[in-house]
């Protein structure tokens, strides 16, 4: 398989209505950019211009939304293989999906948690390979925010360390959905964090949310990230180092000035982990 080139630094979710202030001026405190694939495959014209002037200026990672690797469908083949073209035209260094399921027959248009046992993880870890070896490189799983669980025969955690070893594949570790599960379903977010394999941790997420009346959070990525969350990621960087971060904002975009804030606060939260002679405690490969 392909060995991805090395990233670092903080990023930030690319959306259409961005692109057209940043293809030509990208803020120095952008390290890199992530975009759904299944968005940008084949579209050509200003935006795929755009889209190509960037990726030949900073990295372009990309982090899917329909593949449903744990679904019971087949594997849509033909969108991998097109993934795949993606990842080569713009050396995308990683790919990212979602340790869920998406798809029924027809896309559900929600990512909707899997029972936590052993035959799931069979299951999807089969999945994750052969999506593996049809794009020919790593890719990264991401921890989901859920609201339910359909079976609970193991802990989250240990669900997400047997499929990452299972399958041999990356974390995409979200660090904003475990803060939002964490108080969904009442567990130590600190001890979550310390039972995900360090080593295997690609890059990681942070983003907003919305808390209802109740105290019950749905996670949107339409708000700012709140301090518990900031504060989580400053944990996650003293235990296991400072992967390349990224910040998720899907809707209620604000200015880019108030985007590059948080981005800037990623990378000083990162600074301050940073040990002697530039080296960091943890590098993404």
């Amino acid at each position: 398989m392909k060995t991805p080139v090395k990233l670092q630094g903080a990023g930030l979710g690319l959306r259409r209505s961005i692109i057209d202030s940043l293809h030509e001026n990208i803020p120095e405190a952008i390290d890199f950019f992530e975009v759904a694939p299944e968005n940008w495959i084949n579209v050509g014209g200003r935006l795929g211009k755009q889209l190509r002037a960037i990726s030949e200026q900073v990295p372009l990672i990309t982090h899917g939304l329909s593949l449903s690797v744990g679904g019971v469908h087949p594997l849509d083949k033909e969108l991998i293989l097109n993934i795949r073209k993606f990842l080569d035209t713009h050396q995308a260094p990683l790919y990212s999906e979602h340790l869920s399921y998406s798809n029924d027959g027809g896309q559900l248009y929600d990512l909707l948690p899997l029972p936590f046992t052993e035959e799931a993880v069979q299951h999807v870890s089969s999945r994750i390979a052969q999506v593996q070896e049809l794009l020919g490189r790593r890719m990264a799983i991401e921890n989901i925010s859920y609201y339910v669980v359909p079976e609970q025969a193991m802990s989250e955690a240990d669900f997400i360390n047997a499929v990452v070893k299972e399958a041999d594949c990356d974390l995409l570790l979200d660090v904003n959905n475990v803060y939002v599960n964490s108080k969904n379903h009442q567990y130590d977010p600190e001890e979550f964090i310390r039972q995900m394999p360090a080593e295997r941790v690609a890059y990681i997420h942070m983003a907003g949310h919305y808390v209802e009346d109740d105290g019950f959070i749905v996670d949107t990525h339409g708000a700012d990230v709140i301090d518990p969350v900031w504060k989580l990621l400053a944990f996650t960087y003293g235990l296991i180092g400072t992967p390349p971060t990224l910040l998720e904002r899907d809707f209620n975009l604000p200015e880019m000035e108030q985007l590059l804030s948080e981005v800037k606060q990623i990378k000083s939260l990162q600074q301050t982990q940073e040990l002697p002679h530039g080296r960091s405690a943890h590098s993404a490969a």
